[in-house]
Protein backbone atom coordinates (compact mmCIF):
# COMPACT_ATOMS: atom_id res chain seq x y z
CA UNK A 1 0.00 0.00 0.00
CA UNK A 2 3.11 2.19 0.92
CA UNK A 3 4.25 1.96 -2.90
CA UNK A 4 0.59 2.57 -4.31
CA UNK A 5 0.40 5.78 -1.96
CA UNK A 6 4.27 6.93 -3.27
CA UNK A 7 3.22 6.57 -7.01
CA UNK A 8 -0.43 8.25 -6.76
CA UNK A 9 1.28 11.18 -4.55
CA UNK A 10 1.71 14.10 -6.42
CA UNK A 11 4.64 15.65 -4.72
CA UNK A 12 6.33 12.28 -5.86
CA UNK A 13 5.44 12.56 -9.21
CA UNK A 14 8.52 14.45 -11.20
CA UNK A 15 6.90 14.89 -14.33
CA UNK A 16 3.24 15.23 -16.44
CA UNK A 17 2.15 15.16 -20.14
CA UNK A 18 -0.63 17.04 -20.79
CA UNK A 19 -2.41 17.24 -24.32
CA UNK A 20 -4.39 19.60 -25.64
CA UNK A 21 -3.31 22.69 -23.66
CA UNK A 22 -4.59 26.09 -23.28
CA UNK A 23 -3.26 28.07 -20.29
CA UNK A 24 -4.44 31.24 -19.94
CA UNK A 25 -2.29 33.86 -17.38
CA UNK A 26 -4.41 36.76 -16.24
CA UNK A 27 -4.23 40.17 -13.95
CA UNK A 28 -6.82 41.80 -11.85
CA UNK A 29 -8.98 39.80 -13.61
CA UNK A 30 -7.82 41.19 -17.18
CA UNK A 31 -6.15 38.33 -19.68
CA UNK A 32 -2.48 38.93 -20.14
CA UNK A 33 -1.46 36.12 -21.80
CA UNK A 34 -2.26 32.63 -23.44
CA UNK A 35 -0.51 30.07 -24.33
CA UNK A 36 -1.98 26.78 -26.41
CA UNK A 37 -0.27 23.31 -27.39
CA UNK A 38 -1.34 19.72 -28.49
CA UNK A 39 1.22 18.49 -26.04
CA UNK A 40 2.86 19.95 -22.93
CA UNK A 41 5.51 17.71 -20.63
CA UNK A 42 6.27 18.95 -17.21
CA UNK A 43 9.78 17.88 -15.78
CA UNK A 44 10.12 19.37 -11.92
CA UNK A 45 13.12 18.65 -10.92
CA UNK A 46 14.80 19.94 -7.16
CA UNK A 47 15.86 23.65 -8.69
CA UNK A 48 13.99 23.79 -11.58
CA UNK A 49 10.71 23.25 -13.24
CA UNK A 50 10.61 22.59 -17.18
CA UNK A 51 8.08 23.21 -19.85
CA UNK A 52 8.75 21.50 -23.17
CA UNK A 53 6.88 21.44 -26.20
CA UNK A 54 7.47 18.58 -28.33
CA UNK A 55 4.77 19.29 -30.93
CA UNK A 56 4.70 22.82 -30.93
CA UNK A 57 2.87 26.17 -29.39
CA UNK A 58 1.71 29.18 -29.71
CA UNK A 59 1.79 32.55 -27.43
CA UNK A 60 -0.34 35.48 -27.52
CA UNK A 61 0.39 37.90 -25.34
CA UNK A 62 -2.34 40.82 -24.86
CA UNK A 63 -2.52 44.59 -23.47
CA UNK A 64 -6.03 45.88 -21.99
CA UNK A 65 -7.71 43.04 -23.79
CA UNK A 66 -5.57 43.65 -26.94
CA UNK A 67 -3.63 41.29 -28.60
CA UNK A 68 0.10 43.23 -29.10
CA UNK A 69 2.19 40.20 -29.34
CA UNK A 70 2.57 36.12 -30.43
CA UNK A 71 5.10 34.14 -30.72
CA UNK A 72 4.91 30.20 -32.05
CA UNK A 73 6.98 27.55 -33.38
CA UNK A 74 7.26 23.60 -33.56
CA UNK A 75 9.10 23.39 -30.49
CA UNK A 76 9.76 25.31 -27.59
CA UNK A 77 11.19 24.48 -24.18
CA UNK A 78 10.92 26.94 -20.81
CA UNK A 79 12.84 26.98 -17.76
CA UNK A 80 11.05 28.47 -14.92
CA UNK A 81 13.74 28.99 -12.53
CA UNK A 82 15.95 30.66 -15.53
CA UNK A 83 12.57 32.34 -16.70
CA UNK A 84 13.97 31.37 -20.46
CA UNK A 85 11.79 30.13 -23.18
CA UNK A 86 14.25 28.52 -26.03
CA UNK A 87 11.55 28.25 -29.85
CA UNK A 88 12.70 26.42 -33.07
CA UNK A 89 12.06 25.35 -36.36
CA UNK A 90 9.63 27.53 -38.16
CA UNK A 91 9.89 30.30 -35.25
CA UNK A 92 7.22 33.26 -36.04
CA UNK A 93 6.84 36.19 -33.82
CA UNK A 94 4.35 38.57 -34.20
CA UNK A 95 4.23 42.11 -33.22
CA UNK A 96 0.47 43.33 -33.56
CA UNK A 97 1.05 47.13 -33.16
CA UNK A 98 3.69 47.46 -35.44
CA UNK A 99 2.10 45.16 -37.80
CA UNK A 100 5.50 43.23 -38.31
CA UNK A 101 6.97 39.53 -38.29
CA UNK A 102 9.97 37.71 -37.41
CA UNK A 103 10.45 34.78 -38.89
CA UNK A 104 13.68 32.72 -38.17
CA UNK A 105 14.44 28.86 -37.24
CA UNK A 106 15.59 29.50 -33.65
CA UNK A 107 15.08 31.80 -30.58
CA UNK A 108 15.45 32.50 -26.98
CA UNK A 109 13.42 34.87 -25.04
CA UNK A 110 15.08 36.09 -21.91
CA UNK A 111 11.72 36.43 -19.73
CA UNK A 112 13.66 38.48 -17.00
CA UNK A 113 15.56 41.10 -19.14
CA UNK A 114 12.42 41.18 -21.60
CA UNK A 115 14.51 40.25 -24.63
CA UNK A 116 14.67 38.03 -27.52
CA UNK A 117 17.66 36.70 -29.08
CA UNK A 118 19.03 34.81 -32.05
CA UNK A 119 22.17 33.82 -33.90
CA UNK A 120 20.21 32.20 -36.88
CA UNK A 121 19.38 33.73 -39.66
CA UNK A 122 16.30 36.72 -39.76
CA UNK A 123 13.44 37.95 -41.91
CA UNK A 124 11.49 40.67 -40.70
CA UNK A 125 8.52 41.27 -42.88
CA UNK A 126 6.79 45.19 -42.09
CA UNK A 127 3.57 46.58 -44.00
CA UNK A 128 6.44 48.86 -46.34
CA UNK A 129 9.68 46.62 -46.14
CA UNK A 130 11.51 43.08 -45.58
CA UNK A 131 14.93 43.21 -43.58
CA UNK A 132 17.74 40.03 -43.77
CA UNK A 133 20.11 39.33 -41.14
CA UNK A 134 22.23 37.01 -39.85
CA UNK A 135 21.20 37.56 -36.40
CA UNK A 136 19.12 39.14 -33.64
CA UNK A 137 18.63 40.94 -30.47
CA UNK A 138 15.47 43.29 -29.49
CA UNK A 139 13.12 44.14 -26.99
CA UNK A 140 10.53 41.45 -26.38
CA UNK A 141 7.64 42.95 -28.64
CA UNK A 142 11.08 43.30 -31.18
CA UNK A 143 9.96 46.99 -31.80
CA UNK A 144 13.63 48.71 -30.52
CA UNK A 145 15.84 46.01 -32.24
CA UNK A 146 19.93 45.57 -33.74
CA UNK A 147 20.21 43.39 -36.82
CA UNK A 148 23.82 42.15 -37.26
CA UNK A 149 24.72 41.23 -40.62
CA UNK A 150 21.48 42.86 -42.84
CA UNK A 151 21.88 41.30 -46.04
CA UNK A 152 19.12 43.34 -47.49
CA UNK A 153 16.60 45.61 -47.14
CA UNK A 154 13.54 45.79 -49.46
CA UNK A 155 11.06 48.24 -49.58
CA UNK A 156 7.59 47.08 -50.79
CA UNK A 157 4.78 49.38 -52.76
CA UNK A 158 1.72 48.64 -52.42
CA UNK A 159 0.06 47.98 -55.29
CA UNK A 160 -2.61 49.99 -56.78
CA UNK A 161 -6.33 48.21 -57.51
CA UNK A 162 -7.76 48.66 -60.67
Amino acid sequence: MDKVKMFIDNDSIKGLMAYDVVIERSDSGMLVAKLSAPVMVRIDSDDTTLLEFPKGFHAVVFDDTVMTMSIKGDYGISDDKDQMVFAKRNVIVENTETHETLETESLFWDKRKKRIYTSAFVTIKGPDRVIYGDSLDADENFSKRIIHGVRATIDVEEQEEQ
